[in-house]
């Protein structure tokens, strides 16, 4: 069942890569390249590329990964069964390391702190857009996570590097950025300044503790105010700290493709913009109303404000006790 689940995930991955409607890490890579905006028109999440290539090249972090995902099902099947109990509100320490090259890039303590303070409103369920989940989605919003941050530290270096890329040289003293504090304690977010077209990416639970564990962020995306619109809202965090706590993009990364989730409506790819509610896809010949305003979808950032109650369960696995990431646990 495990070779079973790997393999689906792949094809998926490599599926999402060859759409027309997602950039792939090359394009993200040449984008790069390319542009020294600051400002962006569609969320682009590197996440789901990044990951496919690391467990393609390392066996023993595809070894980790199959592992993980039968835990998160077995852990599943035993909540639904009443066999565990949902643990319950996990504090998860932050370091941010901002890594600056002009004052605009150097996010304040003010703004940090109002980044927290967005991430605990949206995994506790009481961000002031949740009044927004259509009714069709009530009985399967997540509510409260059960999950809070809490900042721990702020790390601050200046550099004269004026773009940053997909390889991880900003979790590198050597490499110009800032070594990771003790990752499989504590969430390691790097904000740092150009990264093109890409808004942020973030490691998944299998690289739970490895140098690289974590999630990037462009300032310019970091926090609300000073922030670039239409991703001013502290999202694309919301974002990539679900990816970190193992939620796949809504649309799984393939036409119709599966995120693992049961309550989350298939769609045919991810949505962008601020689509009108409610917004059909047709899949393997069912048209569905989708979840678009779920936050591993594309969309800007006032148009997302839920996780769904399966989501929620996958984020509980991996910090629970016996989780990939219970060493994040604060009690």
């Amino acid at each position: 069942m495990k070779k079973l689940l790997f393999g689906a995930l792949m094809l998926g991955l490599m599926s999402a890569c060859n759409s027309d409607n997602i950039t792939t890490q090359n394009e993200e890579t040449a984008n790069l390249s390319t542009t020294s905006s600051l400002t962006a028109t569609s969320r682009i999440c590197a996440s789901e590329d990044l990951r496919k290539a690391a467990l393609e090249k390392d066996p023993a972090l595809r070894q980790k990964f199959e592992e993980l995902e039968a835990k998160t099902e077995k852990f599943a099947q035993d909540l639904k069964l009443g066999r565990v109990l949902a643990d319950g509100t996990v504090e998860i320490p932050v370091v941010v390391n901002v890594i600056y090259r002009t004052a605009a890039e150097n996010v304040s303590d003010a703004r940090i702190a109002e980044q927290i303070d967005v991430l605990n409103a949206d995994y506790g369920g009481t961000n002031s857009d949740a009044s927004n989940i259509p009714s069709e989605f009530q009985s399967v919003k997540a509510g409260d996570v059960k999950v809070r941050f809490r900042l721990a530290n702020t790390v601050r270096k200046s550099t004269t590097q004026t773009s940053w890329g997909t390889n991880d040289s900003m979790k590198k003293a050597s490499t110009g950025g800032i070594d990771a504090t003790n990752p499989s304690n504590y969430l390691n977010i790097w904000v740092v300044g150009n990264m093109g077209n890409i808004l942020g990416y973030a490691t998944f639970p299998e690289s739970a503790g490895l140098w690289n564990d974590g999630v990037v962020i462009a300032a310019p995306f970091f926090g609300k105010t000073g922030a670039s619109s239409p991703f001013n809202l502290g999202r694309t965090a919301t974002h990539e700290v679900g990816h970190y706590l193992n939620l796949r993009h809504i649309w799984g990364d393939a036409r119709c493709g599966n995120d693992l989730v049961a309550d989350t409506p298939t769609q045919t790819t991810s949505n962008g913009g601020k689509p009108t509610y409610p917004l059909y896809n047709r899949c393997n010949g069912v048209s569905r109303s989708v979840m678009f305003m779920n936050y591993m979808d594309y969309v800007d950032d006032a148009a997302m404000f839920m996780f769904s109650a399966g989501q929620k369960t996958r984020m509980q696995s991996v910090v629970a006790a016996s989780g990939s990431r219970a060493g994040l646990r604060v009690y």
